[in-house]
């Protein structure tokens, strides 16, 4: 089981876990079709018992088979509604856990695979998320993952770091620059395959992106 939490207490902001909630909902087909692809490629094959840190809304439960069975590790309460009415509609089997990704309430190698999408950025310790994805995962177990991450040096590398306080307050904790695939490779994975990409959208801050897959 997780460790002992020494991380603040859950208390998404009422206003900005509402307008999140609401931003990813209306925008969900937008950024699907930009990052429809690569989910396809890291997703197919996911089924069984599945963890998805970040659920959201549940935009990444379309690309479950039916009948999974997937548990939700998501802390801001504003995303459960939206994330239970999106599971039914996919004919999901989902369990919410209001918990941060740094302590999971499952088992030790409990699932089959563990998802997340521009989850990573936000978290108060990445390393200590991903020690938790390998503790949940059995042995052979994917986790896949979708994030944006700290562009080369540049212009947008410059705009990441002008808009990194205002983009950390309005996205609750969102890092426009995190290292993440640094992360992922250092967090003990028997093997991690990573590719880069660009997201072409007009939110220049999230650009540059990264798509992989580890396994326990």
């Amino acid at each position: 089981m997780p460790e002992a939490s020494t991380l603040p207490a859950l208390s998404p902001n009422p206003v900005r876990g509402r307008l999140n909630s609401a931003f990813f909902a209306l925008t969900a087909g937008y950024t699907d079709r930009r990052l429809a692809g690569h989910k396809r490629r890291i997703l197919p094959g996911t089924g069984g018992v599945v963890a998805e840190i970040g659920a959201g809304n549940g935009p990444n439960l379309r690309y479950l088979p039916p009948g999974a069975t997937v548990h939700a590790i998501e802390p801001n309460p504003y995303f459960h509604r939206r994330l239970a009415r999106t599971a039914a509609v996919r004919g999901v089997d989902l369990t919410i856990h209001p918990v941060p990704g740094e302590t999971i309430d499952l088992e030790d190698a409990s699932v089959d695979a563990v998802i997340c999408t521009w989850v990573l950025c936000s978290v108060h310790d990445p390393a200590r998320v991903l020690r938790e994805v390998r503790r949940i995962l059995r042995p052979g177990g994917r986790f896949a993952f979708i994030e944006h991450v700290a562009a080369p040096p540049g212009t947008v590398r410059r705009v990441q770091r002008l808009v990194r306080r205002p983009w950390r307050w309005a996205f609750e904790g969102c890092r426009t620059d995190r290292d993440t695939a640094a992360a992922v490779r250092a967090a003990g994975f028997a093997s991690v395959e990573i590719t880069e990409f660009r997201f072409r959208s007009g939110f220049v801050p999230v650009r540059t992106q990264i798509a992989g897959v580890a396994v326990r």
